[in-house]
């Protein structure tokens, strides 16, 4: 999907809101367990209830990696689904991947050749060489960790060197000599407030991915009025709060009610900006 292509989806939808579908088997309600593919049945119904009211979906790597071959195997079902029934709908694979090039190359190939998926998320610790093979395929996005919303983003992300600039600034500045804005995005963390003001002194117009709401206790508000741009700029992620929202039959309604309220705030917000 082009830069154009998902800027469009977000001012016809009034939303930039990203579900996470961080599912764990452990959390699924009871109601689909007994189903022969449980992560699937849940995936399906979830997406089926949020699509009208999210431009994105980010399945995390980790809960499906869990249950080896099963879940590997439910992991690609829910992306078939997706681009089967809701190609508008821009898919990113948290998988934070990032090693030597070579490797790189390989999981490349696993997420946009084999599965179709729009982004994936990589972290740039090993430096150009480990996100090159990532950017060498047209439609395609890196997602590059930047400023991460969890507590231990200050033991590395925000050391200064001699001259006082902080780790994430330089990947943001270093990082945009491998690619420009249409096909690299970074993730910036919704708990870092008004760090939103650094990164964009840096990275204008580049789309940010923000998890954090929601569960993590990010500010929607705090996170437009630093990081939005005027093509909106912002893929704004929330997992828990949205798919775990009931444990009831009612499980799927319930995280629909949950995304339309994020939803309705957030075309407020874009409504306001223009």
């Amino acid at each position: 999907m082009k830069k154009s292509e998902l800027v469009k989806e977000i001012k016809e939808k009034g939303t930039f809101l990203c579900v996470g579908l961080d599912t764990d088997i452990k959390k699924v309600p009871e109601c689909v367990k007994g189903e022969e593919d449980p992560i699937f049945a849940f995936n399906k119904a979830i997406i089926d209830a949020t699509a009208p009211y999210c431009v994105a979906y980010k399945p995390n790597l980790a809960f499906y990696e869990s249950m080896g071959v099963k879940g590997w195997i439910s992991f690609e079902k829910t992306i078939k689904y997706l681009n089967e029934n809701y190609p508008k709908h821009f898919i990113i694979a948290d998988a934070k991947r990032g090693d030597i090039g070579n490797t790189s190359m390989m999981y490349a190939r696993t997420f946009f050749e084999e599965m179709n998926i729009d982004a994936v998320t990589v972290a740039p610790y090993m430096g150009e060489d480990s996100v090159t093979p990532f950017l060498q395929y047209d439609g395609k996005w890196v997602v590059l960790l930047a400023l991460t919303s969890n507590k231990g983003s200050h033991d590395f992300q925000l050391t200064e060197d001699k001259d006082g600039e902080r780790l994430f600034e330089k990947v943001l500045k270093r990082s945009q000599e491998w690619a420009s804005d249409e096909t690299m995005m970074y993730v910036v963390g919704a708990t870092q407030g008004r760090m939103f003001e650094d990164v964009r002194k840096l990275v204008p117009n580049h789309f940010l991915l923000v998890p954090g709401i929601g569960a993590q206790g990010g500010s929607l508000e705090e996170v437009c009025k630093y990081g939005m741009t005027a093509d909106c700029g912002l893929l704004v992620n929330s997992s828990r709060a949205i798919i775990y929202a009931d444990s009831s039959e009612r499980f799927a309604e319930v995280a629909a009610e949950e995304a339309k309220k994020v939803a309705t705030q957030m075309a407020k917000i874009l409504n306001d900006k223009q």
